[in-house]
């Protein structure tokens, strides 16, 4: 892997959520972030995943989806917090001139290409057990870390909220895609100009 001008390390923080638990047990990562309306994505050792209404974002070896209880502010303030430490990192060195939009667009396609390359030659029933080797899930994990990172000096950098801009996505994909039969038919009639055709990305 290149060199690169950003970092990648947690913080600490607590999460929590009653609307969803993700099941991984504390292990490896010891710190974590969990909190929010949604999408409960776990990063650890221990790892789990909590669903709950909305959007979410757990780091460590337990998270939770949540539905409220302002848990959201907590995760705005970790997210800000990682981002305060990348911004404060790339200064010490200097760094922060070349921290352009489309520099840093680049960086974050260059490493999720690096993400892809771990998976390149394995067949699906390999894929699917990348993460019980050791070695392939560091890999795996660095360079989640290193997409995210860069994500998020993305969004720092043009004053972009990935959370509501995630949050907003979902919306518009829930209504662009609505919840489909089997066999075809829509889930409560009319589709009401959604989307039609088979997709399996919300882009």
């Amino acid at each position: 892997m290149t060199e690169k001008k950003t970092e990648y390390e947690t913080v600490d923080g607590d999460g929590d959520g009653d609307d969803a638990e993700g099941g991984g047990d504390e292990g490896g990562g010891d710190e974590g972030v969990g909190v929010g309306e949604g999408v409960g994505v776990g990063e650890g050792v221990g790892e789990g995943v909590g669903v709950g209404e909305g959007v979410g974002v757990g780091v460590g070896g337990e998270s939770a989806g949540t539905s409220g209880t302002g848990s959201g502010d907590v995760v705005r303030q970790d997210v800000a917090a990682l981002q305060r430490r990348l911004a404060e990192f790339a200064a010490a060195r200097d760094w922060q001139p070349y921290h352009t939009p489309k520099n840093l667009a680049a960086a974050l396609s260059v490493e999720a290409s690096e993400l892809l390359e771990i998976f390149q030659w394995l067949t699906p029933e390999q894929a699917e057990r990348v993460m019980d080797d050791p070695e392939s899930a560091h890999r795996v994990a660095d360079e989640v870390a290193d997409v995210l990172a860069y994500l998020l000096q993305f969004c720092e950098v043009l004053g972009v909220d990935p959370l509501v801009a995630l949050a907003a996505k979902i919306d518009r994909n829930e209504v662009r895609f609505p919840v489909r039969r089997r066999g075809g038919g829509e889930v409560g009639g009319d589709a009401g100009g959604a989307e039609t055709g088979d997709r399996h990305s919300s882009e």
